[in-house]
Protein backbone atom coordinates (compact mmCIF):
# COMPACT_ATOMS: atom_id res chain seq x y z
CA UNK A 1 0.00 0.00 0.00
CA UNK A 2 1.27 3.46 -0.53
CA UNK A 3 2.03 5.66 2.32
CA UNK A 4 2.29 9.55 0.29
CA UNK A 5 4.61 11.79 2.42
CA UNK A 6 3.75 15.47 3.27
CA UNK A 7 2.97 16.82 -0.07
CA UNK A 8 -0.24 15.18 0.24
CA UNK A 9 -0.93 15.33 4.05
CA UNK A 10 -3.98 17.54 5.03
CA UNK A 11 -4.76 20.76 3.43
CA UNK A 12 -7.08 22.52 6.53
CA UNK A 13 -9.38 24.27 4.16
CA UNK A 14 -10.12 21.62 1.93
CA UNK A 15 -10.62 19.27 5.05
CA UNK A 16 -13.20 21.54 6.10
CA UNK A 17 -15.02 21.71 2.82
CA UNK A 18 -14.62 18.22 2.19
CA UNK A 19 -16.34 17.90 5.59
CA UNK A 20 -19.34 20.16 4.50
CA UNK A 21 -19.71 17.80 1.57
CA UNK A 22 -19.76 14.71 3.38
CA UNK A 23 -22.46 16.23 5.59
CA UNK A 24 -24.52 17.23 3.08
CA UNK A 25 -24.29 13.77 1.55
CA UNK A 26 -25.03 11.83 4.99
CA UNK A 27 -27.80 13.99 5.60
CA UNK A 28 -30.09 13.49 2.07
CA UNK A 29 -28.87 9.66 2.80
CA UNK A 30 -30.87 10.23 6.32
CA UNK A 31 -33.62 11.63 5.30
CA UNK A 32 -33.81 8.77 2.16
CA UNK A 33 -33.55 6.12 4.45
CA UNK A 34 -35.85 7.62 7.17
CA UNK A 35 -32.98 8.09 9.84
CA UNK A 36 -32.71 11.15 12.44
CA UNK A 37 -30.46 12.02 14.44
CA UNK A 38 -31.54 14.13 17.85
CA UNK A 39 -33.58 17.27 16.94
CA UNK A 40 -33.85 19.25 13.85
CA UNK A 41 -30.69 21.39 14.43
CA UNK A 42 -28.69 18.35 14.15
CA UNK A 43 -27.39 18.63 17.94
CA UNK A 44 -24.37 17.51 19.95
CA UNK A 45 -26.29 14.35 20.19
CA UNK A 46 -25.69 13.53 16.52
CA UNK A 47 -21.55 14.20 16.61
CA UNK A 48 -19.75 12.96 19.55
CA UNK A 49 -15.85 14.05 19.92
CA UNK A 50 -13.21 12.26 21.83
CA UNK A 51 -10.08 13.92 22.54
CA UNK A 52 -6.71 12.17 22.23
CA UNK A 53 -6.53 9.31 24.30
CA UNK A 54 -3.53 8.57 26.23
CA UNK A 55 -0.42 6.17 24.97
CA UNK A 56 -2.01 2.62 25.28
CA UNK A 57 1.36 0.76 26.00
CA UNK A 58 1.44 -2.74 27.82
CA UNK A 59 -2.80 -2.68 28.05
CA UNK A 60 -5.43 -4.43 25.38
CA UNK A 61 -7.21 -2.30 23.46
CA UNK A 62 -10.63 -4.04 24.22
CA UNK A 63 -11.24 -5.66 27.25
CA UNK A 64 -15.13 -5.72 26.95
CA UNK A 65 -16.64 -8.79 24.77
CA UNK A 66 -18.30 -5.96 22.29
CA UNK A 67 -15.07 -4.28 22.01
CA UNK A 68 -13.03 -7.42 21.07
CA UNK A 69 -15.53 -8.31 18.50
CA UNK A 70 -15.41 -4.78 16.47
CA UNK A 71 -11.62 -5.73 16.72
CA UNK A 72 -12.52 -8.82 15.19
CA UNK A 73 -14.36 -7.59 12.10
CA UNK A 74 -11.59 -5.20 11.20
CA UNK A 75 -9.11 -7.98 11.67
CA UNK A 76 -11.27 -10.35 9.61
CA UNK A 77 -11.89 -7.55 7.08
CA UNK A 78 -7.96 -6.19 6.32
CA UNK A 79 -6.16 -7.80 4.19
CA UNK A 80 -2.66 -6.70 5.01
CA UNK A 81 -1.59 -7.86 8.50
CA UNK A 82 1.86 -5.72 8.36
CA UNK A 83 -0.75 -2.23 8.15
CA UNK A 84 -2.82 -3.94 11.17
CA UNK A 85 0.51 -4.27 12.90
CA UNK A 86 1.80 -0.50 12.00
CA UNK A 87 -2.05 0.74 13.00
CA UNK A 88 -1.70 -1.04 16.55
CA UNK A 89 1.86 1.05 16.57
CA UNK A 90 0.37 4.77 15.84
CA UNK A 91 -2.33 3.79 18.49
CA UNK A 92 0.05 2.67 21.38
CA UNK A 93 2.38 5.66 19.99
CA UNK A 94 -0.72 8.47 20.37
CA UNK A 95 -0.41 9.47 17.20
CA UNK A 96 -4.20 9.30 16.32
CA UNK A 97 -5.73 12.75 17.14
CA UNK A 98 -9.26 13.34 18.64
CA UNK A 99 -12.11 11.03 17.81
CA UNK A 100 -15.11 12.29 15.88
CA UNK A 101 -18.26 9.95 16.05
CA UNK A 102 -21.22 10.03 14.22
CA UNK A 103 -23.86 8.10 12.61
CA UNK A 104 -22.06 5.41 10.17
CA UNK A 105 -18.88 7.28 10.09
CA UNK A 106 -15.85 8.12 12.54
CA UNK A 107 -12.71 10.58 11.76
CA UNK A 108 -9.48 11.34 13.03
CA UNK A 109 -6.31 12.71 12.27
CA UNK A 110 -3.09 10.21 12.25
CA UNK A 111 0.03 11.49 12.29
CA UNK A 112 3.25 9.44 10.85
CA UNK A 113 6.74 8.71 12.44
CA UNK A 114 7.31 11.55 9.63
CA UNK A 115 4.96 13.92 11.36
CA UNK A 116 2.94 13.64 8.24
CA UNK A 117 -1.03 13.90 8.96
CA UNK A 118 -3.63 11.90 7.50
CA UNK A 119 -7.12 11.94 7.93
CA UNK A 120 -8.66 8.65 7.83
CA UNK A 121 -11.88 7.87 7.93
CA UNK A 122 -13.93 4.75 9.31
CA UNK A 123 -17.54 3.54 7.79
CA UNK A 124 -20.22 1.24 9.30
CA UNK A 125 -23.65 0.71 7.69
CA UNK A 126 -26.61 2.21 9.63
CA UNK A 127 -29.89 0.86 10.85
CA UNK A 128 -33.24 1.38 8.86
CA UNK A 129 -35.66 2.98 10.28
CA UNK A 130 -37.25 -0.23 10.18
CA UNK A 131 -34.66 -1.83 12.04
CA UNK A 132 -34.50 1.02 15.00
CA UNK A 133 -38.26 0.53 15.69
CA UNK A 134 -37.88 -3.37 15.69
CA UNK A 135 -34.53 -2.78 17.97
CA UNK A 136 -36.50 0.02 20.34
CA UNK A 137 -39.46 -2.14 20.89
CA UNK A 138 -37.70 -5.18 21.80
CA UNK A 139 -35.65 -3.23 24.21
CA UNK A 140 -38.38 -1.60 25.83
CA UNK A 141 -39.96 -4.72 26.73
CA UNK A 142 -37.13 -6.13 28.56
CA UNK A 143 -36.19 -3.53 31.70
CA UNK A 144 -33.11 -5.69 31.90
CA UNK A 145 -31.63 -4.23 28.10
CA UNK A 146 -32.52 -0.80 29.54
CA UNK A 147 -30.87 -0.79 33.10
CA UNK A 148 -27.88 -2.24 31.37
CA UNK A 149 -27.19 0.17 28.81
CA UNK A 150 -27.52 2.79 31.50
CA UNK A 151 -24.88 0.57 32.99
CA UNK A 152 -23.17 0.97 30.09
CA UNK A 153 -22.50 -2.30 29.42
CA UNK A 154 -23.82 -4.41 26.98
CA UNK A 155 -24.55 -8.07 27.54
CA UNK A 156 -24.88 -10.53 25.17
CA UNK A 157 -28.33 -11.58 25.53
CA UNK A 158 -29.15 -7.83 24.21
CA UNK A 159 -27.15 -8.43 20.88
CA UNK A 160 -28.17 -12.29 21.05
CA UNK A 161 -32.44 -10.66 21.37
CA UNK A 162 -31.21 -8.06 18.36
CA UNK A 163 -30.00 -10.98 15.88
CA UNK A 164 -33.16 -12.65 16.70
CA UNK A 165 -35.09 -9.60 15.50
CA UNK A 166 -32.89 -9.40 12.20
CA UNK A 167 -30.76 -6.51 13.45
CA UNK A 168 -26.95 -7.00 13.67
CA UNK A 169 -25.34 -4.31 15.89
CA UNK A 170 -21.92 -5.60 16.06
CA UNK A 171 -20.22 -5.37 12.64
CA UNK A 172 -18.98 -8.42 10.80
CA UNK A 173 -16.31 -9.13 8.54
CA UNK A 174 -16.91 -7.02 5.14
CA UNK A 175 -18.55 -4.44 7.43
CA UNK A 176 -15.98 -1.69 8.37
CA UNK A 177 -15.14 0.27 5.15
CA UNK A 178 -12.33 2.70 5.20
CA UNK A 179 -11.32 6.19 3.76
CA UNK A 180 -7.89 7.31 3.99
CA UNK A 181 -6.21 10.76 2.42
CA UNK A 182 -3.20 8.49 2.23
CA UNK A 183 -4.47 7.00 -0.85
CA UNK A 184 -5.30 2.93 0.14
CA UNK A 185 -7.80 1.50 -1.24
CA UNK A 186 -8.03 -0.69 1.68
CA UNK A 187 -7.59 -0.20 5.56
CA UNK A 188 -4.60 1.05 6.10
CA UNK A 189 -2.53 1.68 9.27
CA UNK A 190 -4.10 5.35 9.64
CA UNK A 191 -7.57 3.51 9.44
CA UNK A 192 -6.50 0.61 11.69
CA UNK A 193 -5.39 3.13 14.12
CA UNK A 194 -8.90 4.54 14.43
CA UNK A 195 -10.52 1.28 14.65
CA UNK A 196 -7.94 0.56 17.42
CA UNK A 197 -8.39 3.57 19.21
CA UNK A 198 -12.24 3.00 18.87
CA UNK A 199 -12.20 0.01 20.73
CA UNK A 200 -10.80 1.58 23.47
CA UNK A 201 -13.55 3.88 23.33
CA UNK A 202 -16.33 1.64 22.86
CA UNK A 203 -15.22 -0.23 26.82
CA UNK A 204 -16.08 3.14 28.51
CA UNK A 205 -19.23 3.61 26.74
CA UNK A 206 -21.59 0.82 24.26
CA UNK A 207 -23.69 3.97 23.06
CA UNK A 208 -20.89 5.06 20.93
CA UNK A 209 -21.86 1.93 18.68
CA UNK A 210 -25.18 2.75 18.71
CA UNK A 211 -24.51 6.40 17.35
CA UNK A 212 -22.34 4.51 14.66
CA UNK A 213 -25.34 2.64 14.06
CA UNK A 214 -27.51 6.20 13.98
CA UNK A 215 -28.96 6.90 17.10
CA UNK A 216 -27.74 9.24 19.83
CA UNK A 217 -27.98 8.30 23.38
CA UNK A 218 -30.34 10.75 24.61
CA UNK A 219 -32.60 9.98 21.46
CA UNK A 220 -32.42 6.89 21.89
CA UNK A 221 -33.36 7.00 25.92
CA UNK A 222 -36.36 9.17 25.07
CA UNK A 223 -37.76 7.12 22.74
CA UNK A 224 -37.34 4.57 24.73
CA UNK A 225 -38.73 6.39 27.79
CA UNK A 226 -41.81 7.08 25.35
CA UNK A 227 -42.04 3.22 24.18
CA UNK A 228 -42.23 1.95 28.04
CA UNK A 229 -44.67 5.04 28.95
CA UNK A 230 -47.04 3.79 26.21
CA UNK A 231 -47.05 0.35 27.07
CA UNK A 232 -48.23 0.74 30.47
CA UNK A 233 -50.88 3.15 29.48
CA UNK A 234 -52.32 0.88 26.48
CA UNK A 235 -54.94 -2.17 27.30
CA UNK A 236 -53.10 -5.37 26.47
CA UNK A 237 -54.19 -7.90 25.33
CA UNK A 238 -55.28 -10.53 27.76
CA UNK A 239 -53.06 -13.61 26.54
CA UNK A 240 -50.04 -10.88 25.68
CA UNK A 241 -50.06 -9.41 29.06
CA UNK A 242 -49.97 -13.26 30.84
CA UNK A 243 -47.44 -14.16 28.71
CA UNK A 244 -45.50 -11.08 29.56
CA UNK A 245 -46.06 -11.75 33.09
CA UNK A 246 -44.75 -15.10 33.34
CA UNK A 247 -42.31 -14.74 31.00
CA UNK A 248 -39.65 -13.55 33.93
CA UNK A 249 -36.37 -12.05 33.38
CA UNK A 250 -33.22 -13.84 31.72
CA UNK A 251 -30.87 -14.47 34.70
CA UNK A 252 -28.02 -12.27 32.37
CA UNK A 253 -30.42 -9.26 32.56
CA UNK A 254 -31.02 -9.37 35.85
CA UNK A 255 -27.39 -10.03 36.72
CA UNK A 256 -26.48 -6.95 34.46
CA UNK A 257 -28.89 -4.85 36.45
CA UNK A 258 -27.15 -5.99 39.89
CA UNK A 259 -25.71 -2.06 40.00
CA UNK A 260 -28.31 -0.18 39.92
CA UNK A 261 -30.95 -1.65 41.65
CA UNK A 262 -31.22 -0.69 45.57
CA UNK A 263 -29.34 -2.93 48.15
CA UNK A 264 -31.14 -5.63 49.58
CA UNK A 265 -32.71 -5.35 53.21
CA UNK A 266 -31.05 -6.01 55.92
CA UNK A 267 -31.96 -9.62 57.35
CA UNK A 268 -34.45 -9.75 60.47
CA UNK A 269 -32.91 -11.00 63.61
CA UNK A 270 -33.46 -14.22 64.94
CA UNK A 271 -36.75 -14.64 67.50
CA UNK A 272 -35.80 -17.01 69.77
CA UNK A 273 -39.86 -17.90 70.82
CA UNK A 274 -43.09 -17.38 68.91
CA UNK A 275 -45.21 -14.45 69.91
CA UNK A 276 -47.97 -15.09 72.00
CA UNK A 277 -51.45 -15.59 70.60
CA UNK A 278 -54.04 -13.27 71.21
CA UNK A 279 -56.82 -13.95 73.56
CA UNK A 280 -60.23 -13.91 70.74
CA UNK A 281 -62.87 -14.70 73.83
CA UNK A 282 -63.33 -11.89 75.68
CA UNK A 283 -66.81 -10.57 76.36
CA UNK A 284 -68.07 -10.35 72.71
CA UNK A 285 -70.17 -13.85 71.91
CA UNK A 286 -68.47 -15.57 68.59
CA UNK A 287 -69.79 -15.40 65.58
CA UNK A 288 -72.51 -18.21 64.36
CA UNK A 289 -70.40 -21.12 63.66
CA UNK A 290 -66.85 -20.04 64.76
CA UNK A 291 -64.93 -21.99 67.29
CA UNK A 292 -62.91 -19.40 69.27
CA UNK A 293 -60.63 -21.95 70.80
CA UNK A 294 -59.79 -24.07 67.32
CA UNK A 295 -59.17 -20.24 65.71
CA UNK A 296 -56.82 -19.43 68.87
CA UNK A 297 -54.81 -22.97 68.38
CA UNK A 298 -54.44 -22.51 64.59
CA UNK A 299 -53.08 -18.83 65.49
CA UNK A 300 -50.36 -20.12 68.00
CA UNK A 301 -49.38 -22.77 65.02
CA UNK A 302 -49.04 -20.24 62.66
CA UNK A 303 -46.79 -17.95 64.77
CA UNK A 304 -44.90 -21.30 65.66
CA UNK A 305 -44.27 -22.22 61.99
CA UNK A 306 -43.12 -18.58 61.06
CA UNK A 307 -40.73 -18.45 64.02
CA UNK A 308 -39.17 -21.88 62.78
CA UNK A 309 -38.94 -20.43 59.38
CA UNK A 310 -37.39 -17.88 60.06
CA UNK A 311 -34.92 -19.82 62.42
CA UNK A 312 -33.95 -22.01 59.08
CA UNK A 313 -33.62 -19.02 56.74
CA UNK A 314 -30.99 -17.10 59.29
CA UNK A 315 -29.22 -20.82 59.30
CA UNK A 316 -25.67 -21.61 57.70
CA UNK A 317 -27.13 -24.30 56.18
CA UNK A 318 -30.12 -22.69 54.57
CA UNK A 319 -28.92 -22.24 50.86
CA UNK A 320 -28.17 -26.46 50.98
CA UNK A 321 -31.46 -27.18 52.36
CA UNK A 322 -34.19 -28.52 50.25
CA UNK A 323 -37.76 -27.04 50.62
CA UNK A 324 -39.82 -28.61 53.02
CA UNK A 325 -42.90 -30.85 51.11
CA UNK A 326 -46.25 -29.36 50.14
CA UNK A 327 -48.66 -30.98 52.67
CA UNK A 328 -52.22 -32.21 51.68
CA UNK A 329 -55.12 -31.29 53.81
CA UNK A 330 -54.72 -35.04 55.46
CA UNK A 331 -50.93 -34.82 56.17
CA UNK A 332 -51.58 -31.51 57.59
CA UNK A 333 -54.45 -32.64 59.96
CA UNK A 334 -51.89 -34.51 61.63
CA UNK A 335 -49.13 -32.47 61.83
CA UNK A 336 -51.56 -29.82 63.77
CA UNK A 337 -52.56 -33.53 65.78
CA UNK A 338 -49.17 -33.87 66.65
CA UNK A 339 -49.05 -30.68 68.36
CA UNK A 340 -51.48 -31.55 71.16
CA UNK A 341 -54.45 -29.37 70.75
CA UNK A 342 -56.59 -31.46 73.07
CA UNK A 343 -59.57 -33.54 72.80
CA UNK A 344 -62.36 -31.72 71.19
CA UNK A 345 -59.84 -30.37 68.33
CA UNK A 346 -58.19 -33.46 67.73
CA UNK A 347 -61.81 -34.66 67.21
CA UNK A 348 -62.52 -32.41 64.15
CA UNK A 349 -58.81 -33.01 62.99
CA UNK A 350 -59.94 -36.64 62.81
CA UNK A 351 -63.32 -36.18 61.04
CA UNK A 352 -61.78 -33.82 58.78
CA UNK A 353 -59.27 -35.68 57.52
CA UNK A 354 -61.52 -38.99 57.12
CA UNK A 355 -60.27 -41.17 60.31
CA UNK A 356 -60.97 -42.30 63.78
CA UNK A 357 -59.86 -41.66 66.77
CA UNK A 358 -57.67 -44.55 67.08
CA UNK A 359 -56.35 -44.08 63.09
CA UNK A 360 -55.04 -40.52 63.77
CA UNK A 361 -53.24 -41.50 67.06
CA UNK A 362 -51.50 -44.12 64.82
CA UNK A 363 -50.61 -41.50 62.01
CA UNK A 364 -49.42 -39.04 64.82
CA UNK A 365 -47.13 -41.46 66.10
CA UNK A 366 -46.03 -41.88 62.41
CA UNK A 367 -45.34 -38.34 61.73
CA UNK A 368 -43.33 -37.96 64.81
CA UNK A 369 -41.38 -41.14 63.44
CA UNK A 370 -40.70 -40.34 59.87
CA UNK A 371 -43.23 -37.24 59.00
CA UNK A 372 -44.31 -37.38 55.43
CA UNK A 373 -42.52 -40.72 54.73
CA UNK A 374 -43.63 -42.43 57.93
CA UNK A 375 -47.01 -41.30 56.86
CA UNK A 376 -46.88 -42.80 53.71
CA UNK A 377 -45.45 -45.86 55.11
CA UNK A 378 -48.42 -46.32 57.48
CA UNK A 379 -50.97 -45.16 54.82
CA UNK A 380 -49.70 -47.02 51.35
CA UNK A 381 -49.60 -50.41 50.47
CA UNK A 382 -47.89 -50.72 47.75
CA UNK A 383 -46.29 -53.83 45.45
CA UNK A 384 -42.39 -53.05 44.77
CA UNK A 385 -41.40 -53.59 41.23
CA UNK A 386 -39.14 -56.32 40.00
CA UNK A 387 -35.73 -54.19 40.81
CA UNK A 388 -37.09 -52.82 44.14
CA UNK A 389 -38.18 -56.22 45.46
CA UNK A 390 -35.08 -57.82 44.36
CA UNK A 391 -33.10 -55.27 46.60
CA UNK A 392 -35.35 -55.76 49.71
CA UNK A 393 -35.31 -59.77 49.53
CA UNK A 394 -31.30 -59.48 49.07
CA UNK A 395 -31.14 -57.12 52.40
CA UNK A 396 -33.40 -59.46 53.91
CA UNK A 397 -31.45 -62.20 53.14
CA UNK A 398 -28.00 -61.02 54.15
CA UNK A 399 -29.67 -59.30 57.48
CA UNK A 400 -28.67 -62.38 59.43
CA UNK A 401 -25.48 -64.67 60.02
CA UNK A 402 -25.49 -68.03 59.15
CA UNK A 403 -26.14 -70.14 62.23
CA UNK A 404 -28.26 -67.42 63.37
CA UNK A 405 -31.94 -67.80 64.48
CA UNK A 406 -34.00 -66.24 61.42
CA UNK A 407 -37.86 -65.67 61.88
CA UNK A 408 -40.00 -66.75 59.34
CA UNK A 409 -41.36 -63.97 57.45
CA UNK A 410 -44.67 -64.13 55.25
CA UNK A 411 -44.55 -61.40 52.64
CA UNK A 412 -47.86 -59.16 51.15
CA UNK A 413 -46.72 -56.58 48.76
CA UNK A 414 -44.34 -54.42 50.71
CA UNK A 415 -45.20 -55.68 54.04
CA UNK A 416 -43.29 -58.95 55.97
CA UNK A 417 -45.11 -60.28 59.05
CA UNK A 418 -43.45 -62.30 61.55
CA UNK A 419 -45.27 -65.80 61.28
CA UNK A 420 -47.00 -66.38 64.68
CA UNK A 421 -45.74 -63.05 66.41
CA UNK A 422 -47.19 -59.33 66.13
CA UNK A 423 -43.80 -57.87 64.54
CA UNK A 424 -43.91 -56.51 60.89
CA UNK A 425 -41.17 -54.63 58.54
CA UNK A 426 -42.71 -52.62 56.50
CA UNK A 427 -40.28 -51.74 52.96
CA UNK A 428 -40.53 -48.00 52.02
CA UNK A 429 -40.08 -46.51 49.14
CA UNK A 430 -37.10 -44.83 50.10
CA UNK A 431 -35.68 -48.79 50.79
CA UNK A 432 -35.12 -48.41 54.27
CA UNK A 433 -37.20 -50.83 57.05
CA UNK A 434 -39.96 -49.25 59.37
CA UNK A 435 -40.68 -51.78 62.47
CA UNK A 436 -44.77 -52.21 63.50
CA UNK A 437 -46.52 -54.15 66.28
CA UNK A 438 -49.88 -55.71 66.29
CA UNK A 439 -51.74 -53.90 69.06
CA UNK A 440 -55.19 -55.56 69.90
CA UNK A 441 -54.53 -59.20 69.05
CA UNK A 442 -55.09 -60.97 65.82
CA UNK A 443 -57.39 -58.59 64.45
CA UNK A 444 -56.25 -55.82 65.87
CA UNK A 445 -54.71 -52.54 64.28
CA UNK A 446 -50.47 -52.73 63.24
CA UNK A 447 -49.30 -49.21 64.41
CA UNK A 448 -45.55 -47.85 64.13
CA UNK A 449 -43.05 -49.10 66.71
CA UNK A 450 -40.26 -47.49 65.60
CA UNK A 451 -37.91 -45.28 63.36
CA UNK A 452 -36.94 -46.43 60.19
CA UNK A 453 -33.28 -48.21 59.37
CA UNK A 454 -31.52 -49.74 56.74
CA UNK A 455 -31.09 -52.94 58.48
CA UNK A 456 -33.89 -55.22 58.56
CA UNK A 457 -32.71 -57.60 61.36
CA UNK A 458 -32.24 -54.26 63.85
CA UNK A 459 -35.62 -52.85 62.94
CA UNK A 460 -36.53 -56.10 64.17
CA UNK A 461 -34.72 -56.46 67.22
CA UNK A 462 -36.13 -52.90 68.29
CA UNK A 463 -39.41 -54.64 68.71
CA UNK A 464 -40.25 -56.27 72.19
CA UNK A 465 -42.64 -59.08 70.27
CA UNK A 466 -42.04 -62.51 69.76
CA UNK A 467 -39.60 -63.17 65.94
Amino acid sequence: MNMPGGDESMNPERDEQDERDEQGERDEQGERDGLRCSDEGGSADCVRTFGALPVARGRAFARSWWGQAWLKALEDTALDGAQLKLGRRHARGGAVGAVSVRPGRITAVVQDRDHTRHRSDVLLQQLSAADWDRFLDMVADRAGHIAALLDRDMPPVLVEDAAAAGIELLPGIGDLESECSCGAWDHCAHSAALCYQLARLLDQDPFVLLLLRGRGERELLDELQARSAARAVEPADEDVAAERSGAGVPAAEAYAARDILPPLPAAPPPVAVPGAPPVLGGGTPPAPGVDVAALEFLIADTAARAQRLLADALSAWHPDSPPPPVLTPAQDAVRLAAVGPGEVISARLAAGSGREARGLAAAVRAWELGGTAGLAVLEEDWAPGPEALARATGKLAAAWEDGEARPRLRAARNRWTVIGGSAQLRYGRDGRWWPYRREGGEDGEWVPAGPATDDPAGALASLSAEG
